[in-house]
């Protein structure tokens, strides 16, 4: 009599080890998973009406865990034919008043946020099985805060700010490394001003949704809306 193979050994173990109704894994393994979730991202069954209090905790924890860039994010915009638009920025501030990025304003994105200021956010930590969306209008921030946040930046990026006309077509890489050396040369040493269409933006929240993982996509989903411009925060829950 042939002896079974080792694969179908293995098959016959995992076959043994499932449920009857075959739903995935035995409870017991379902409940520890779920536990595990729990424990290290439970949103609270009456959370805090704060969402800024909740975001900067969920930012706190991505940075002791994301590999790179715990501070990347999605932004979207609203194009000129009205079509959705997206792209990678980063998260440079953060505070009551909202989500602060940066970027020069003669980019598609700034044209894009100078034409329609609705905006949406979008972060998404794999190494926390989280996820926070952010809506909302987007104001330019102000010349101080924008100056101080420039001078903070590596000197090299402070001259490709300077030598990248940022989304307009450019014909090869020495172009750009010809603007870089002629920017290079028109600041020599380590004070670099900001250019007057470099700024950030920020954008002032309406929406916020807090997401984490579960078992068997039963994810967790809450919600939290501001009621006006300057209202109270309303949580409320979705369906996964």
């Amino acid at each position: 009599m042939a002896q079974p193979t080792p694969y179908r050994q293995e098959q016959a173990g995992h076959a043994a080890a499932a449920p009857r109704l075959g739903l995935g894994p035995r409870p017991s393994v379902c409940n520890r998973k779920a536990r595990r979730n729990t424990d290290r991202m439970s949103l609270s069954p009456t959370p805090s009406t704060d969402p800024f209090t909740l975001f900067a905790e969920w930012m706190a924890d991505a940075r002791r865990t994301e590999p790179n860039d715990p501070n990347a994010m999605t932004l979207a915009t609203v194009g000129a034919d009205g079509a959705p638009d997206a792209r990678i920025v980063l998260l440079k501030g953060q505070d009551s008043r909202g989500l602060v990025f940066y970027t020069n304003f003669e980019s598609r994105k700034g044209g894009e946020l100078a034409a329609d200021s609705r905006a949406a956010l979008v972060f998404h930590w794999k190494s926390l099985q989280r996820q926070v969306r952010v809506e909302g209008k987007v104001a330019p921030v102000s010349t101080d805060e924008a100056d101080a946040y420039f001078v903070s930046r590596p000197r090299l990026s402070k001259i490709g700010a300077w030598a990248s006309d940022q989304s307009r077509p450019l014909a090869d890489r020495s172009e750009l490394e010809r603007r870089l050396a002629e920017a290079e040369a028109r600041f020599p040493g380590d004070d670099v001003a900001r250019p007057p269409h470099w700024s950030g933006f920020r954008l002032v929240p309406q929406r916020f949704e807090f997401w984490r993982e579960m078992p068997y996509r039963l994810h967790d989903r809450l919600v939290l809306t501001r009621t006006g411009e300057a209202g109270d925060w309303v949580p409320s829950r979705l369906f996964p």
